[in-house]
């Protein structure tokens, strides 16, 4: 498929499942909002490039220009089509109650991240693309590690809440989560103290205090409220 740049253009045409995107969309799709000129015939030329490469398969991919901007069609992001799937059926299955449905398809759908969203390749549109997919793999991983706990293993998930914690320390819904993982492991001085490396964390970082959902969190731990308990767990997000 061609050097890097070329390979941006290819991934930013398949992200409009089959849409024509104009030839100045493109451009800054790839090159940003400001670009030379010959940045500009660059992106022309790895067209053109793109074109010779998938061309001489019937029925396979094709690259066109339909008058009002350049189309790929016959492809698509098979790995994201899938994901978006098995989301959308566990939130479907949570919804209805179905738990154990719902952890094993937002597990399978964690599983299918392999490294960096469209690594190696760069844009602004790929940037963005890639801050948007790194924010809902974490969503993901909370909805995973959620069910887990409510499947009554969160002994077992405070090891990875705690590196997940400090991989990503302004993240109160995976605080909120290690909180929850202690208390109900036994360790409700060690959930305590949690909170108030976060608190600090938040306050030295933005000046700040925690969201309204990890105090009341930390409020009904301080309390002890039963509710906290197996069968009983909502875990707040930030």
């Amino acid at each position: 498929m061609g050097p890097p740049k070329q390979r941006s253009v290819l991934a930013v045409l398949l992200h409009q499942d089959g849409r024509p995107m104009s030839y100045g969309a493109l451009v800054e799709a790839v090159g940003g909002a400001e670009v030379p000129a010959h940045v500009r015939n660059l992106v022309q030329k790895y067209v053109s490039g793109l074109r010779r490469a998938l061309a001489g398969g019937a029925g396979g991919p094709e690259l066109t220009w339909t008058g009002s901007g350049y189309r790929l069609s016959g492809a698509r992001i098979d790995d994201v089509a899938e994901r978006r799937a098995l989301v959308d059926a566990a939130v479907a299955a949570r919804d209805a109650g179905d738990r154990a449905r719902a952890y094993e398809l937002v597990r399978r759908a964690e599983e299918l991240w392999r490294g960096e969203y469209a690594e190696g390749l760069t844009g602004p549109y790929l940037d963005a693309e890639r801050r948007r997919w790194a924010e809902k793999r974490l969503l993901v991983l909370e909805a995973r590690l959620a069910s887990e706990i409510e499947r009554g293993r969160a002994y077992e998930c405070v090891h990875e809440l705690v590196r997940q914690v400090a991989a990503h320390p302004l993240r109160e819904g995976l605080t909120a989560l290690l909180m929850l993982a202690l208390y109900r492991a036994g360790r409700s001085t060690d959930a305590l103290l949690a909170y108030e490396d976060a608190r600090r964390r938040i306050a030295e970082s933005i000046g700040a205090d925690p969201g309204p959902g990890l105090r009341e969190l930390h409020r009904r731990i301080l309390r002890q409220d039963p509710a906290l308990l197996p069968d009983a767990v909502h875990a707040p997000a930030g």
